[in-house]
């Protein structure tokens, strides 16, 4: 197993020494919630990676903006070289939920542009949780929304041995189950191509691609290449493709889901008729089906997050699958600037619950959107947070915010 080893040219000095013992201690100790207090420039950043590396264990970063993530992530990276540190943010440059306005009538559509760089990092993140335990992602608060179930993004992963015998049908059904196009003229990122003997896989969350040399039903070698050189740069005897998207599912799935999502349907329908609401019913009749013929014939469908319920199983009222599901039991979340993080948790999970509940009262969307809430706050999650570090700027009344 790989263990955090801090490279720095630097030693802990003054009050650092005393703090990591003391937060080591408590960690080794069961305590809960600890706090690290500090004034800008005392060296916070570089006391919690002395931390990290004294218990060994996967952890998990907060910040409440990108600006301040993107420079832990920097400053981890260089104290971490050797180490996965990841980087996780919402992967848009324009985000515009789908809302309405009852008193003006006003729908407004979803609206959006993806950052296709930052999706690569969020791609890279869980895929690191997943194949290693010397992981530290540095995240937003983007990580208490849903993302898809840890255990179907686990299952879906394809495993490739040298040597092994590979059907070659097989193999190109589970690459587009999990997302990945085959395009034999166009090689760019999550798509496989075909040329004779030889098959080629572009990682969704590297820049990297996979080459297989076959030799009849064989994998003769398998291989790392630079997609836009074609130069070989590692050979490999196992290899794994993880899936192009957090949301995977296989065509089985599908088909009992749409049938759970029809039933609420019919329930949701007949109750918005029963109270005249007539015109809500025929809105949410035409949206719901449009979102089911899409799911039966591609297997996905814009605003396919409403309905994550059904995907990840789970009944109304359980918490939704975030990042913090990938990560192990023992793992570690250190909340950065919690005066100001925690309370912007709590109104984010406010906000979103407003907005969705007029959707769901005129029409817009299924009550299974209810249930896809983010965490309101670290409490909601307790049962899967074991350890909690908090560092703060002084002065001291910023604790009342942590409290």
């Amino acid at each position: 197993m790989a263990e955090f080893n801090l490279q720095s040219e630097f030693n802990p000095e003054g009050d650092q020494p005393q703090a990591i013992k003391a937060l080591v201690s408590g960690l080794n100790n069961n305590a809960k919630h600890q706090t690290l207090l500090g004034i800008t420039g005392s060296g916070k950043t570089f006391t919690m990676a002395n931390v990290i590396q004294d218990v060994q264990r996967p952890t998990l970063i907060i910040s409440h903006n990108k600006t301040l993530a993107a420079q832990l992530y920097g400053e981890f990276k260089l104290l971490f070289p050797d180490n996965a540190v990841e980087y996780f943010i919402s992967y848009y440059d324009y985000y515009q939920p789908e809302a309405y306005m009852p008193v003006t009538d006003t729908f407004i559509e979803k609206d959006m542009s993806v950052n296709e760089e930052i999706d690569i990092l969020r791609l890279k993140a869980t895929s690191s949780l997943l194949a290693r335990d010397d992981v530290i992602v540095v995240s937003s608060v983007s990580c208490i929304y849903g993302i898809g179930s840890p255990a179907e993004y686990r299952d879906k992963v394809i495993q490739i041995h040298k040597g092994d015998n590979l059907n070659r049908k097989d193999f190109f059904h589970k690459l587009v189950n999990i997302h990945y196009n085959r395009n034999d003229s166009v090689f760019e990122r999550g798509t496989f191509r075909v040329r004779g003997d030889v098959i080629e896989v572009y990682l969704a969350y590297e820049d990297i691609g996979i080459r297989l040399d076959m030799f009849g039903d064989t994998i003769d070698s398998v291989t790392r290449f630079n997609p836009l050189t074609g130069e070989i740069t590692k050979e490999m005897a196992n290899e794994f493709v993880y899936p192009a998207k957090h949301f995977v599912t296989d065509r089985e799935s599908i088909n009992q889901i749409t049938m759970e999502i029809r039933k609420e349907l019919v329930n949701r329908l007949e109750e918005l008729r029963s109270n005249d609401k007539l015109l809500e019913a025929q809105r949410l009749e035409q949206r719901t089906n449009f979102d089911l013929e899409m799911m039966m014939e591609v297997g996905y469908c814009s605003g396919i997050e409403n309905y994550s319920r059904y995907f990840s199983g789970r009944k109304p009222g359980e918490r939704p699958y975030t990042l913090i599901d990938f990560f192990p039991d023992n793992f570690l979340t250190i909340i950065d600037e919690s005066h100001v993080t925690l309370p912007q948790i709590k109104g984010m999970y406010n906000g979103d619950r407003a907005r969705k509940e007029v959707l769901v009262e005129h029409g817009f969307a299924c009550r299974a959107l209810w249930i896809i809430d983010p965490y309101k706050s670290p409490n909601s999650c307790r049962c899967k947070i074991n350890w909690y570090m908090f560092p703060l700027r002084l002065p001291i009344r910023n604790l009342n915010y942590v409290r």
